[in-house]
């Protein structure tokens, strides 16, 4: 009996113990929950939620537990950087009969708002360079039948924003070289692998695009690359683009990876040693600077990359610029390079536009057919009351500047087409935005000249360099007065006219007249013709998308 006992007290004991190890062990569980967590217990019989500063407490049957509110994580900073434009103003005849301006054949500006507007972003006034939005578009001009490298042509109709007004077209036309015909090539691919190109849309889409342009080079040509990140240093020494030594050139290309800041200087001045190094006369001489911009070690202000790269522009060895990329983008700097170093700028932002700049417009792109190419308008003031130049506000020239050959301008490639346009106020009208003029105590309006009571309205000049040549060629087309009705402009001038319609708009010009979204819209529907490789009708769906969009507002 006593056994019995003894053996029941005993089974307690150990059911006690179990009981109290498990309870134990559920405690040391919960404080180690609740310390990692920093839950805090406390027992209730509601069941809500509450708001209580700033932080959630939620309330449940056995515990409430304090959970902060979710961390917001800041959208990735804006950098990217353009110049501030002040646009052309309505200039009176009278005081200022001449306008001298350097041309552009850059098409970068028009790529890059486009990306910006099929993100949704309505696109800085800064990042709207009209002049570059024109002539990313080629047009029909006629090409030069004379010992000069381009054709020079111009006409009027009246301004579809302004009817009262008048609209001059200044268009120019380099001869064509067919791709067999391109002189010999030597290319350094400067190419940024720095950190900040290490996105899809950077380092990714810059090999593909470089690979699609090796692979369109011929045997005599020949192709360096030189990396920048932190140091700079040649992946690929001078190598011809034989079909044997192209998959060396390709691998090249692939191997590469982002990483490091980026010493811009340091890779800019290796890249000209390599192409000065391998220099061929006569032939084509060009480093081609891939980048986002982002330069942030060594020389990095614009004013001693400038005079670096006109250093070298001087020797015939060229740069064109070619951009990738957003967020940090500094369109800026890269504008102002390419300007200077006689070469073009572009923005690449698909396969698509490296196919068009690269393969497409090769030779355009890589073979420069007249330097320092200046333009001169003069005004007859019996017929011109004003004048507004659209767009080329940083390409303006003081009028000294064009008939001296040391001053800088623009290059232009071969098949390349250039269009600019003037507004023009007739004789005797208001002038938009300009007082009228004070009486001259000392001074007498000038007598007009005996030519001026002919029949021409303004005489265009030019003064253009050939690529290996420090004297520049004198060109001059008069140009009568023509009172055509827009109706009767042809499409290349109504569809160009559209375009810089919508420059206007996206920079909310105070000399945008009757423009309006509709109004550009019908305008380069007038001018889209056959359209035969889409980027007309491309045009069409960005105007669109351009009204949705809304304008930011400017904080005072």
């Amino acid at each position: 009996m006593f056994d019995r006992k003894r053996s029941k007290l005993s089974g307690k004991v150990s059911k006690g113990l179990e009981i109290v190890i498990i309870l134990l062990m559920v405690a040391i569980f919960a404080v180690a929950l609740f310390s990692l967590f920093g839950h805090q217990l406390q027992h209730t019989s509601a069941s809500i939620i509450n708001k209580l500063g700033g932080q959630e407490m939620i309330h449940s049957p056995v515990m409430y537990c304090i959970v902060s509110e979710p961390e917001l994580i800041p959208p990735p900073m804006n950098t990217e950087e353009y110049d501030h434009v002040e646009e052309n103003p309505f200039l009176p005849v009278a005081q200022n009969p001449l306008s001298t301006f350097s041309i552009d054949v850059d098409t970068a500006s028009y790529a890059n708002v486009r990306r910006m507007i099929k993100e949704g972003q309505f696109p800085p006034a800064g990042a709207v360079r009209i002049e570059e939005c024109v002539n990313y578009f080629n047009y029909d001009y006629a090409p030069p039948e004379d010992e000069h490298p381009f054709a020079v042509h111009a006409d009027l109709a009246r301004c579809p924003w302004a009817r009262e007004h008048r609209l001059a077209r200044i268009a120019l036309k380099g001869v064509e070289v067919q791709k067999d015909e391109l002189p010999d090539s030597n290319l350094v691919f400067l190419l940024d692998v720095s950190g900040s190109m290490d996105e899809v849309n950077k380092l990714g889409l810059l090999k593909r695009a470089f690979s699609a342009l090796t692979q369109n080079l011929g045997p005599r040509d020949r192709v360096a690359i030189v990396v920048y990140a932190g140091s700079s240093g040649v992946v690929l020494s001078s190598t011809t683009c034989t079909e044997n030594n192209k998959p060396e050139i390709l691998a090249a290309l692939d191997r590469l990876q982002a990483g490091g800041s980026t010493h811009g200087s340091a890779g800019i001045q290796l890249a000209y040693q390599v192409a000065e190094q391998n220099f061929i006369e006569g032939g084509n001489n060009r480093v081609i600077l891939a980048t986002d911009g982002d330069f942030n070690v060594g020389v990095s202000n614009q004013s001693d990359l400038v005079s670096l790269i006109q250093q070298k522009a001087k020797k015939n060895v060229f740069l064109s610029v070619m951009g990738f990329g957003m967020g940090n983008y500094k369109d800026s700097t890269m504008e102002k390079l390419a300007d200077k170093g006689n070469g073009n700028y572009a923005y690449i932002d698909s396969m698509m536009e490296a196919r068009k700049v690269l393969i497409d417009e090769m030779a355009g792109t890589l073979l420069t057919i007249a330097k320092d190419v200046k333009i001169q308008v003069e005004f007859n003031p019996v017929k011109v009351a004003a004048y507004r130049l659209i767009g080329y506000e940083n390409r303006m020239l003081r009028t000294e500047d064009f008939a001296d050959d040391k001053k800088d301008a623009g290059e232009i490639g071969a098949g390349h087409t250039v269009t600019a346009f003037y507004e023009l106020v007739p004789a005797g009208s208001a002038i938009p935005g300009v007082a009228a003029p004070s009486e001259l105590k000392y001074q007498k309006t000038a007598e007009p000249s005996e030519a001026a009571m002919g029949d021409e309205l303004l005489t265009v000049k030019l003064r253009y360099k050939a690529p290996d040549s420090d004297q520049s060629t004198l060109l001059e087309l008069p140009v009568m007065d023509q009172d055509r009705t827009w109706e009767s402009a042809d499409e290349d001038f109504q569809f160009a006219a559209a375009v810089a319609g919508w420059g206007m708009l996206l920079r909310d010009s105070q000399y945008k007249g009757e423009l309006s979204w509709a109004l550009v819209e019908e305008l380069a529907l007038g001018g889209k013709g056959d359209d035969k490789n889409g980027y007309r009708g491309e045009f069409l769906q960005l105007v669109k998308a351009s009204a949705l969009l809304e304008r930011p507002r400017v904080e005072n």
